[in-house]
């Protein structure tokens, strides 16, 4: 029953990710960017459904720029999670572009990629930030830099912070669960850390009981005179609060 269920839901999102790449090739062209945001907004909702993930959105999502969310990461579903409860513009590691189904929509929704490994690159996409949020857009990055387990937090790094900083902007925190429909309990379905693949990630979602992904805001804050380290820090601390309520 699991491989049926799975290979029901992978049908469902192939075919639904083909509409969507068609939707980016003929018709984005042609559409304003709130168009294009909204599409992305819906599509991303409709691929859950496809998946067997619901929705749940606590606190308050942002209704416009700028503003730069922080958020906990915990798994290849965390883009489509987050676009799915308010469009945003990603800043994601370089391999999310070649991801299959969610890198292309990641880039049409406007997703910087940096090199995790390269000081100049992220120095590059601070830079590009700074000028994104001076356009009054809404971003979003994960301050972990890397996936956990979602049962603790790894420690906020500040690189990406500093945009806020430079800027002058607000930072919303935002947390991030997945639990299971049936108990409520946390899941590590869609995990993806360690060892764990994307392709055997992606399958032991598909395959396995239906899961809600909980994203709750927090109230957007401003740095006050703390510096990025410090600042990333007390997110890490507000981020914390939000995922245990």
């Amino acid at each position: 029953m699991n491989g049926l269920r799975a290979a029901w839901r992978l049908m469902r999102a192939v075919i639904h990710a083909l509409h969507g790449f068609a939707t980016i090739l003929f018709l984005f062209p042609g559409w304003g960017d709130a168009r294009r945001q909204a599409r992305v907004q819906s599509w991303s909702r409709e691929m859950l459904e496809c998946i067997g993930v619901t929705l749940e959105v606590r606190g308050n999502p942002p209704r416009t720029g700028p503003v730069l969310l922080a958020a906990n990461h915990i798994s290849w579903l965390d883009i489509l999670v987050m676009h799915a409860a308010r469009h945003c513009r990603f800043v994601a590691k370089s391999e999310v572009r070649h991801w299959p189904l969610i890198g292309r929509m990641a880039t049409a929704g406007g997703t910087l990629y940096i090199e995790r490994e390269s000081r100049r690159d992220a120095m590059r996409v601070v830079h590009r930030m700074a000028e994104s949020l001076g356009r009054g857009e809404i971003l979003a990055v994960f301050p972990e830099g890397t996936t956990s387990d979602g049962t603790t937090l790894l420690p906020f790094h500040g690189n990406l912070i500093q945009a806020a900083v430079a800027t002058g902007t607000p930072v919303q925190p935002v947390a991030l669960r997945f639990i299971d429909r049936a108990s409520g309990e946390p899941s590590l379905t869609p995990c993806y850390i360690g060892d764990d693949t994307l392709l055997g990630s992606v399958w032991s979602t598909l395959s396995g009981p239906p899961i809600a992904a909980v994203v709750s805001y927090g109230e957007p804050e401003w740095a006050h005179g703390r510096d990025r380290r410090t600042w990333a820090g007390d997110l890490r601390t507000v981020v914390d609060d939000l995922r245990r309520s």
